[in-house]
């Protein structure tokens, strides 16, 4: 019941390595490697967890804000990259419209998402 949910959290965090690896990458090229085994991972555990029964927008919608919104603030702490106050309004609105989108799903596939 769990399973897919620790799939989709593993994916979102090899997801947010290798995209802040990716940005590493850029003054020291030894990051590239983080960069493929965290596409990799993050590409492997989101397919695993659609198997075992997340509805595709639901798996996408908050895997994509998640990492929109880990990396945004990861940027802004170890890269000290800008996060303004119209950025972080910004985050908000991504993660409110990803579960806007979610909780307007179909009554039959909200029912079978909360209750797995």
């Amino acid at each position: 019941m769990w399973k897919r949910w620790v799939l989709l959290i593993g994916a979102i965090v090899a997801e947010v390595l290798g995209t802040i690896s990716l940005r590493a990458a850029i003054d020291e090229p030894l990051f590239t490697i983080g960069v493929v085994i965290g596409y990799l991972v993050a590409f492997t555990l989101l397919g695993l967890a659609l198997g075992q029964g997340i509805p595709v927008g639901i798996a996408y919608g908050i895997w994509a804000a998640a990492g929109v919104a880990l990396v945004a603030v990861l940027g802004a702490i170890i890269f000290g990259e800008t996060l303004s106050l119209t950025s972080i309004i910004g985050l908000m609105i991504i993660v409110a419209g990803v579960f806007i989108v979610q909780t307007g799903q179909r009554e039959s596939v909200k029912t079978e998402v909360l209750e797995s």
